[in-house]
């Protein structure tokens, strides 16, 4: 992850995270969220992913919520060679929301 240039405390703007690429943002946003350890965050993404019935398979049993965070990093990791597609205007849409929410 690229470190900026920031005030210490200060909430990201809009504006700043806007102006990120879609994987400078998911970098950041799942750096936070595996800081917080929310697998509901990483769960969310996933299911937005073009692949996303893929992600259910892997797992076996689509409504669980078994695998642990570092086990969906590697999916995530797996699943983005694929590319973003039309999800990625949400994606990127999630990932600001989430930074904004829970800034560093």
């Amino acid at each position: 992850m690229t470190d900026t240039p920031s005030t210490p405390g200060a909430d990201p703007s809009f504006a700043a995270l806007d102006a990120l690429s879609t994987e400078e943002l998911r970098e950041r946003a799942f750096e936070v969220a595996r800081d917080r350890r929310d697998v509901g965050f990483f769960w969310s993404v996933l299911r937005h992913l073009p692949n996303a019935d893929e992600a259910a398979a892997l797992d076996g049993a689509p409504n669980s919520i078994g695998p642990i965070i570092d086990e969906a990093n590697a999916l995530w990791r797996e699943l983005t060679g694929h590319g973003y597609d039309e999800a990625e205007p949400l994606l990127r849409a999630a990932f600001i929301d989430y930074l904004m929410k829970h800034p560093k």
